[in-house]
């Protein structure tokens, strides 16, 4: 018998082939990422002729938040993904949850190091930091740096000066990139709680993904990011037409307000689509709220 056929990192005619794939094939686990907070299992799925490696993280490894009492991480991570899809940017690895070897959880598209020799993030995974740890010059894929002096520099924008010891400070800077900033677009609307470094995962086809989205979603401000840099200006007019198009998809009786009502409570669900309206209204990249610490820790 033939070995399946290895599948590669999406694209937009493969995605529903993927996401049939994480749904029906068969979970196999083949190691856990220990640095991980909650349980995370590196497996393999194979549906007839195909296959590939997947992260499965169940909900009974889940540790309870203080701060997200109802639903699960799992669901969430879903959601992130359907909402993901809708903007059209593609911005999450296919996600489907589904029933496995350890109950019910998420199921996502493993993304792997970029193998043709530029520096990579890695996929981390929840605490895996095979790469993308920052530190100083630049690293998480070329997309992230600590640079001496005050000044970003020209293709950076700076996000907050950071303690490196011995008594010294280097400023954060992520790239001014297209990508990165639809993510923070993404980030904003979800309620993003952990944009670490460590989630940026840059592919090898060029496109960058986003990973780990189970702090999201809640009804009251939560957002913290290293994404921080495009703060107060104003919308892309890509941006503004894709959250335009979302605000539609979200209203009641759609299909993606159909499935979220699934995955998330009725008051985030509404809180999702005030986030919306808020950003077409304002017309800007949301601010810090200053009631919440704006940068995660550890930042990686």
């Amino acid at each position: 018998m033939p070995a399946p056929e290895r599948l590669p990192a999406p694209g937009v005619s493969a995605t529903g082939e993927l996401e049939e794939l994480l749904a029906r094939g068969e979970l196999t686990v083949v190691g856990r990422i220990r640095e991980a907070s909650n349980a995370v299992l590196l497996c393999t799925v194979a549906y007839g002729d195909l296959s590939a490696e997947c992260v499965y993280k169940p909900v009974k490894g889940e540790r309870p938040l203080w701060d997200f009492p109802d639903g699960n991480l799992a669901r969430r991570e879903v959601a992130a993904y359907l909402v993901s899809e809708a903007t059209g940017w593609g911005l999450v690895p296919p996600t489907v949850l589904r029933d496995g070897p350890y109950g019910e959880g998420m199921v996502q598209l493993w993304i792997g190091p970029d193998e043709s020799g530029e520096p990579d993030g890695g996929d981390t995974r929840d605490g895996d930091t095979r790469d993308g740890e920052t530190g100083e010059g630049e690293s998480g894929g070329g997309l992230l740096a600590l640079v001496e002096g005050e000044e970003a520099g020209e293709g950076w924008k700076p996000v907050a000066f950071a303690d490196v010891g011995e008594g010294r400070t280097a400023l954060l800077v992520h790239a001014d990139d297209p990508r990165l900033r639809r993510l923070a677009v993404l980030d904003a609307v979800i309620n993003n709680g952990d944009r670490k470094g460590g989630h940026l995962l840059p592919a090898p086809d060029g496109r960058l993904y986003g990973i780990d989205h189970g702090v999201t979603f809640h009804r009251e401000d939560k957002l913290r990011t290293l994404l921080w840099g495009w703060a107060g200006e104003p919308l892309t007019e890509e941006a503004r037409e894709v959250l335009t198009a979302l605000a539609a998809r979200l209203a009641d009786g759609e299909p993606l307000a159909t499935r979220l009502a699934e995955l998330i409570t009725p008051v985030e669900l509404a809180a999702v689509r005030a986030r919306v309206a808020d950003l077409l209204r304002t017309g800007v990249h949301p601010q810090p709220s200053g009631q919440w610490p704006a940068i995660p820790w550890p930042p990686v």
